[in-house]
């Protein structure tokens, strides 16, 4: 049986800022980490990643109908990331890199 790692062999945070579009329809955002989905809350929150860079980063929003303003995208160097939702509940959403903030 595998053992899990400590908790301090992830030495690399980022920041997510999940801005709420005006119109939600009851959704909540949902981030995902390799493919391993975590529950959120709007505003601003930091998530744990790889130090390699490798890690792709999604957001999508979901309510008791559907899912939807989904969005990837590999972490690289980046430290601050905001998700943007589309004006309606249809299509993709926003992942942008917030320009000016390094890494470490």
């Amino acid at each position: 049986m595998d053992t899990t790692l400590p908790s301090g062999t992830t030495k690399r945070r980022i920041e997510l800022r999940l801005a709420r579009p005006l119109l939600t329809w009851f959704a909540r955002p949902t981030v995902t980490i390799d493919g391993v989905g975590h529950p959120a809350q709007w505003g601003t929150g930091t998530w744990a990643v790889a130090d390699d860079g490798r890690t792709v980063i999604g957001v999508y929003l979901f309510n008791r109908a559907w899912r939807f303003g989904a969005a990837t995208l590999h972490v690289g160097d980046a430290a601050v990331l905001e998700y943007h939702a589309g004006l309606f509940p249809l299509g993709a959403g926003r992942l942008t890199p917030v320009p000016g903030r390094d890494s470490r």
